[in-house]
């Protein structure tokens, strides 16, 4: 999942990004409204995290912008604007959900995955190519009934790939999955990434194989 978080405490915005991330959550962060209209011009996500008090405005103004572009990307507001009147204003303005601050990560957690079991379009919950099967709820791949025991970037390249399968990534569209707005990429390090995972997936037994494209990107196919 691709959430774009707009926050203007940078303190928080690290914060939730740590506590994402150990959830295989790629956070993008905007400061401000202005950022945020940018990041989504450039980027797609699964859901939009939205503060109150920005810089240039009241983050609600944002929400009719987003109903425009995106018009079923769920919006939770963050705020510490918790009175009854807020949250009325927020979900009449159009937000799918209002969190007041503090909070715990673990709701925001659960908020989140009950918006995107509402959310159109959803994809199917598990694909299966040779004999892996990827849950993309759980973010766990299996082979043989075995669970595929990847570190959290590993699991992020399978499951692009995975989405993807039968078609050629490219590196781009690789590394966008992968990492966020605020990493900072090695030149060398998506190939690393790539060759430990294509040995796993070999070494398991999971009759697929990761076929790099020279110039362009990777490949999941079946073994032949």
């Amino acid at each position: 999942m691709r959430l774009l978080l707009v926050e203007d405490e940078p303190e928080m915005a690290a914060a939730l990004g740590v506590a994402l991330g150990r959830y295989d959550m790629i956070l993008d962060h905007a400061p401000s409204l202005d950022h945020a209209i940018a990041a989504m011009a450039n980027q797609v996500h699964d859901a939009i995290i939205l503060d109150r008090q920005l810089p240039d405005g009241d983050g609600l103004t944002l929400i009719p912008r987003v109903r425009a572009l995106k018009s079923g990307i769920p919006v939770i507001v963050l705020t510490a604007r918790g009175s009854v009147d807020e949250r009325i204003r927020g979900l009449d303005m159009g937000a799918d959900d209002y969190l007041a601050k503090p909070f715990a990560v673990e709701e925001l957690l659960a908020r989140l995955r009950a918006l995107m079991r509402r959310a159109p379009d959803i994809a199917p919950m598990t694909a299966r190519i040779g004999n892996l099967v990827f849950d993309f709820d759980g973010r766990e791949a299996r082979i043989d009934g075995r669970v595929l025991e990847l570190p959290r970037r590993e699991l992020l390249v399978l499951e692009a790939l995975v989405r993807r399968q039968g078609r050629t990534v490219q590196r781009s569209t690789l590394e966008e999955s992968v990492y966020g707005y605020d990493d900072e990429i090695q030149s060398n390090s998506l190939d690393a990434h790539v060759s430990r995972l294509r040995r796993k997936l070999l070494e398991s037994g999971s009759g697929v194989e990761i076929h790099g494209i020279r110039g362009v990107g990777y490949l999941l196919r079946t073994l032949s």
